[in-house]
């Protein structure tokens, strides 16, 4: 696990509390202009790690999980199990504390941070979808409060059709602190949030049956 801190003077008076599962797992905590990120590499091991990277900001901050006045939820782009996993933390965290639910892409958070560090002609995010394909999104630049303009995507391509670009970024995680600061700006500017519909892109590796079974007898 890695604990680091950084700033946030976006905030205002917003405490927020960003969990993601689409890489890894990460945990972010923003309060009083600061943030708080506890993270996980582990690819799996999600509903295992989640418990102590929660405990771990909450401690460092020193901030109590009362003053939480909003839940922000990494929705993918994502494998299936993963990525339910954290939906389903943030979900229960903002129902036990009666704080709204704030889901973003993922991607956002990515582009947000490339963006922020001086691109001029945009960012393609891609990341490893499994089974040979790729999630990718395209972002353009940043609006006027400065959000990332998606352009197109999140989209599922084969690994084998893909075509590098040079403005092409493949995240080894998602950036949680970056998600704190994309919810306090989208709640500032009274822009809307995502749907909490996960994105997987695809079908689950299991589905239920269609129809039962006959048993001979």
């Amino acid at each position: 696990m890695t604990l680091t801190m950084g700033d946030a003077p976006e905030l205002g008076a917003h405490v927020l509390l960003a969990i993601d599962t689409a890489i890894g797992t990460t945990v972010a905590l923003g309060a009083d202009g600061q943030t708080w990120v506890a993270a996980s590499d582990d690819p799996r091991g999600h509903a295992e790690a989640i418990g102590g990277l929660l405990a771990a900001v909450f401690g460092e901050s020193g901030i109590a999980p009362d003053r939480v006045s909003g839940v922000v939820a990494g929705v993918g782009p994502g494998p299936f199990t993963g990525l339910r996993v954290g939906i389903a933390a943030a979900h229960a965290f903002a129902l036990g504390r009666g704080v709204p639910l704030l889901p973003l892409e993922g991607h956002e958070a990515v582009a947000l941070e490339t963006l922020e560090q001086g691109a001029t002609a945009g960012v393609r995010v891609v990341q490893d979808a499994r089974r040979r394909e790729l999630f990718v999104t395209e972002y353009s630049g940043l609006d006027w409060a400065g959000i990332p303009i998606r352009s197109s995507g999140p989209g599922l391509v084969a690994r084998a059709d893909y075509e590098s670009v040079p403005t092409e970024v493949w995240p080894e995680r998602i950036p949680s602190a970056a998600l704190v600061r994309l919810a306090a700006r989208r709640l500032a500017a009274g822009v809307p949030f995502a749907d909490d519909r996960a994105r997987y892109l695809r079908a689950p590796d299991v589905a239920q049956p269609t129809a039962p079974k006959r048993v001979s007898t």
